[in-house]
């Protein structure tokens, strides 16, 4: 059966208004950065970055300068938040990148280095780190940074559960052991004190469906959307594993159930085709 791919259309139409979902709609990747990033063993943050400025116009090179020229002359932490703020802001609304965006948010968390910060760049490493078809490449990239920020955020709030997943998230996504049980480990062990943390549910759903394991994942979809009714990530994950699974009637009931739930016309789209697809 062709490998369902609509999960992956709706990471690129939706926004779902979920806790863990916080990246800007109007970021995105360059295709054939992409397809370069896929043949990289390795990642550079260095790399990323100026791999990004290729593809910049002049004009945009000469204001990302001025931009850049102001974080080098900076002298005091506050300055250099102020600099690092301003080239955040350019890359996700001027130059709509995600890479170097991602960059160096992490790069101001650990400047300010509070827990605020530091959680808030590892959640949207991880967010994209969970996407479907990134390259492994910069997933491992990605993965490497948000465990940076997450175990300082950890020393500062050893407690913080979110924080906890996120790291399990690093091991299970990013390819950053040998062992993804590391990572496994690390989000049961919130999971199991809290069966309703729905976030930890659904990262070892999403790694379960990324390891071939589609009825534990879908033992998870359905304990999410049990505590979360309206949770659409979980009901499109959850109707493609059906589907890799071949309960094709399964399917078909729950990318239904989404179609019902979703405002975006060009969503909805997506998912009548898909519908008609397996009723064929």
């Amino acid at each position: 059966m062709k490998k369902p791919q609509i999960i992956v259309v709706f990471a690129g139409l939706l926004l779902i208004s979920i806790l863990y979902f916080l990246v800007p709609k109007s970021k995105k990747t360059d295709p054939s950065a992409s397809s370069q990033l896929a043949a990289n063993e390795e990642l550079s943050s260095k790399s990323i970055v100026e791999g990004a400025k290729l593809n910049l116009s002049a004009d945009q090179k000469i204001i990302l300068l001025s931009i850049e020229n102001q974080l080098v002359t900076s002298k005091t932490v506050s300055d250099s938040l102020k600099a690092y703020k301003n080239i955040i802001q350019y890359w996700a609304d001027s130059a709509q990148r995600i890479e170097p965006y991602l960059y160096y948010t992490y790069s101001a968390a650990l400047l300010e280095n509070t827990e605020k910060s530091l959680t808030f760049a590892a959640q949207l490493l991880v967010n994209n780190l969970t996407t479907p078809d990134a390259p492994p490449a910069l997933q491992k990239w990605m993965a490497i940074n948000a465990k940076v920020l997450l175990e300082k955020a950890l020393v500062i709030n050893p407690i913080n559960d979110t924080s906890k997943i996120n790291l399990g998230a690093c091991y299970l996504f990013g390819n950053i052991s040998d062992n993804p049980m590391e990572g496994i480990l690390k989000v049961k062990e919130v999971v199991d004190k809290n069966p309703q943390n729905t976030y930890g549910q659904l990262i070892l759903a999403l790694g379960g469906k990324k390891s071939g394991q589609y009825e534990k994942a879908i033992e998870r979809f359905l304990i999410i959307i049990g505590l979360e009714p309206n949770n659409i990530e979980a009901m499109v994950n959850l109707a493609e594993c059906y589907e890799l699974t071949n309960q094709k009637n399964s399917a078909i009931d729950w990318y239904t159930k989404v179609r019902e739930k979703v405002n975006i016309p060009e969503a909805k789209e997506a998912v009548t085709k898909r519908i008609q697809e397996l009723k064929k």
